[in-house]
């Protein structure tokens, strides 16, 4: 019998969106490259998801008319979103943390699974690897709670063969900081907006969620979906005056919020291997191993979490050689044990939820 949707209930009834849409008129297929030009427009994004037109063409070395022509391709044509990062979405009050789950389902009932799994707003992360019936999410909850989603919901869906959580207990790196490699130092600098450091002190976030308040909050929803509105838009929608937005925005900037994060499918950038690593660490190399993985520029997630893969890793690779390579070499000497690796054929969900998790 096919897993039922009431079992892994819908939150917020909308279609698993197509992040990695190519620009049918320049690229023939989605394993198609995007120009160096405009790889280096998408790593600018990366640096500033709002850069101005005028800021990006003086660090790029381009008219600002031709980056707002390819902008406006880039992003009309699915190619490239730029959102606002799950881990600056409102927490609105409570502690915020996630799982990584680890799903292994029935061979012919993966994309029912996946279908239920993408339509919940509480997992903002999947990704289907090559071996046909495995899932990797991410799932946010509230820390040491005995979310349903693990201990009722999945456990309870026959489709389902297998069932691994862990949770994530410190972040070395997330994707919203990776940056492709196509920009010097020196422009990346330029690029980077500066962010003052958080208050001596202050706790941590954690993996998901600010602090906000009602304004903020208003701005960051608006902003979830496209985090490039201009501020006359967001104005219209959350119905505060002009000047109140960027005041806010500004803010928000200033203290290292407003923290936006680049969709674009991995291949148009060259990359055409993603890999997911479940390493094992002795505890007395479990940091050094984290900071060097945050460090590598092929690694685009790292978080120590609980379980015996204390260490969780994702990567990006040109292909299965620069893989092999990074296992063989770049790992050795970080007191790794044990190494599980596992290739992403399909992105499923890349994005923030656009709506606070239901309670229950």
């Amino acid at each position: 019998m096919a897993p039922s949707l009431g079992v892994l209930p819908r939150r917020g009834l909308r279609a698993a969106p197509q992040w990695a849409k190519l620009d049918v008129m320049a690229h023939a297929s989605a394993d198609s490259v995007l120009s160096p030009g405009d790889q280096r427009l998408v790593a600018a994004l990366q640096c500033d998801g709002r850069v101005s037109a005028e800021r990006a063409a003086q660090v790029l070395g381009v008219s600002p008319a031709t980056v707002r022509r390819r902008l406006h391709a880039l992003i009309g044509d699915g190619v490239v979103r730029v959102v606002v990062s799950p881990v600056a979405r409102p927490r609105g009050g409570g502690a915020a943390g996630a799982l990584f789950l680890r799903i292994r389902v029935l061979r012919g009932k993966l994309d029912t699974i996946v279908a239920a799994l993408a339509a919940r707003d509480d997992i903002p992360f999947i990704d289907v690897t090559t071996s046909g019936d495995e899932i990797f999410a991410v799932a946010r909850t509230e820390p040491g709670s005995r979310d349903p989603l693990v201990f009722r919901q999945l456990p309870s869906t026959q489709a389902v063969t297998a069932l691994e959580s862990a949770t994530i207990l410190h972040v070395f790196r997330v994707v919203s900081e990776w940056r492709h490699q196509v920009l010097s130092p020196a422009e990346r600098a330029a690029l980077d907006p500066a962010a003052a450091p958080p208050p001596e002190g202050a706790a941590s976030p954690g993996p998901y969620g600010i602090e906000a308040d009602a304004v903020e909050e208003a701005l960051l929803d608006a902003l979830a979906p496209d985090a490039r509105l201009p501020a006359a838009a967001l104005a219209t929608r959350t119905g505060l005056p002009e000047s109140t937005v960027r005041r806010r925005l500004a803010r928000l900037a200033a203290q290292g919020r407003l923290v936006t994060q680049v969709l674009v499918d991995p291949r148009a950038l060259g990359l055409a291997i993603e890999a997911k690593l479940l390493l094992h660490v002795a505890p007395d190399h479990l940091a050094a191993a984290g900071r060097a993985l945050a460090d590598h520029p092929a690694v685009h997630g790292a978080f120590a979490t609980s379980g015996p893969s204390n260490l969780h890793a994702a990567a990006y690779f040109t292909d299965l050689a620069a893989l092999y390579g990074f296992l063989s070499r770049d790992l050795t000497g970080l007191g790794i044990t044990h190494v599980e690796t596992a290739i992403v054929s399909r992105a499923v969900k890349r994005t923030p939820a656009l709506a606070h998790p239901a309670v229950g």
